[in-house]
């Protein structure tokens, strides 16, 4: 071990405030603590507040603030939650561990630093943050079609992987950003003295903290695919979906259904790409749509540029049409040629063309 790296872990071990951490992390443990920096988050802010208001008693000795502060935390701790139950042994636990880190007043300063300024910061942001991409795309394409009508379905759908994606996680970083601007605005103007690199110690362990539990939500959010674009849709122009026809067995994978004013129905298919997939939605042709009364499968393809001349024809020929962003070079090729213009559509005609065949 280098000479720099020693001296960085021995100011590491005897700072107060490595367990700005810790802390953060012991309040937040679900498994190991019962999470009561997130369940109990009132009565734990009341119990820094406590802690706070001892610390500030010139009248009391700092072994006598030790004693008084540690019977407080263990006190409000066990009292969580009834005896009977998980959690009143997980907050024993919680309660002893903690306790063994108030070795002097700046480890109570340091807990009740981390409780205000970073736990409950922390469990407001998080709740900020989109709990599913679907709810975070659904506000974002309202306003879209609010703008620009129902040719923005267009735009609505070719962008919701991005809108899902890549806004959730945008949203996740201004949250993030701004978040992390206001712990340090606190810390240049926190009373204790304190190194540049305690206050790097306290910077990180947020990030640290607060990108976990991100990525638990991330995780949650599981990345909503194209298909509950459909849903939406049909949520925002009140159409009516069909379940799948009785007995419909082949491999194409149809997302939503709806029924015709002639009592055939539709079948709609969003996907990004055909890929492989195409061979398996071939095996759907023509006669076997007819025997189940199924007139067409419209595909919304968003990425078009494997759908090759042999592939439109095939399955157009199999009452299977494609709906493609009206201002790609697919579309545009293919409308325009004498044999594949009748298997594509432009996405903004998407709404129209339900409307007409929709049940009044």
């Amino acid at each position: 071990m280098n000479k720099r790296l020693k001296e960085t872990v021995q100011i590491d071990e005897y700072t107060p405030w490595r367990n700005s951490y810790w802390f953060a992390r012991m309040l937040l443990n679900g498994d190991k603590y019962g999470s009561v920096g997130k369940s109990k988050e009132s009565q734990i802010f009341d119990l820094a507040v406590k802690l706070e208001t001892i610390l500030l008693q010139d009248s009391l000795t700092e072994q006598e603030k030790l004693k008084i502060c540690r019977c407080m935390l263990a006190k409000t701790i066990s009292a969580l939650f009834k005896k009977t139950s998980k959690g009143y042994a997980l907050s024993i636990d919680l309660a002893n561990d903690i306790n063994s880190e108030f070795k002097t007043i700046n480890d109570i300063i340091v807990f009740v630093f981390c409780v205000k300024y970073i736990v409950i910061p922390m469990n407001t942001a998080i709740l900020s943050v989109p709990s599913s991409d679907m709810e975070f795309c659904a506000k974002t394409a309202i306003d879209i079609l609010d703008a620009l009508g129902e040719e923005g379905v267009a735009k609505v759908i070719t962008t919701w992987d991005n809108l899902g994606v890549k806004g959730c996680l945008d949203f996740e970083r201004n949250v993030v950003v701004s978040e992390f601007t206001k712990l340090r605005n606190t810390l240049k103007s926190f009373y204790l003295l304190r190194s540049e690199y305690e206050d790097n110690i306290v910077l990180t362990a947020f990030i640290q903290e607060f990108e976990r539990r991100l990525a638990q939500k991330r995780k949650n959010r599981a990345g909503t695919s194209l298909e509950d674009v459909l849903t939406f849709l049909f949520e925002r122009y009140d159409f009516s979906s069909h379940p799948k026809p009785d007995h419909f067995q082949t491999d194409i994978e149809v997302d939503k259904w709806f029924r015709c004013n002639d009592g055939w129905v539709i079948g709609i298919s969003c996907k990004r790409t055909l890929r492989e997939r195409w061979k398996q939605v071939s095996s759907a042709d023509s006669h076997a749509l007819s025997r189940y009364k199924i007139k067409e499968i419209w595909h919304l393809i968003t990425y078009d540029k494997d759908l090759s001349d042999d592939k439109l024809v095939m399955l157009g020929q199999q009452r299977q049409i494609f709906y493609l962003d009206e201002n790609g070079e697919r579309f545009l090729s293919a409308s325009a040629h004498k044999g594949m213009k009748d298997y594509v559509r432009p996405l903004c005609s998407f709404i129209a063309d339900i409307r007409k065949e929709q049940i009044i």
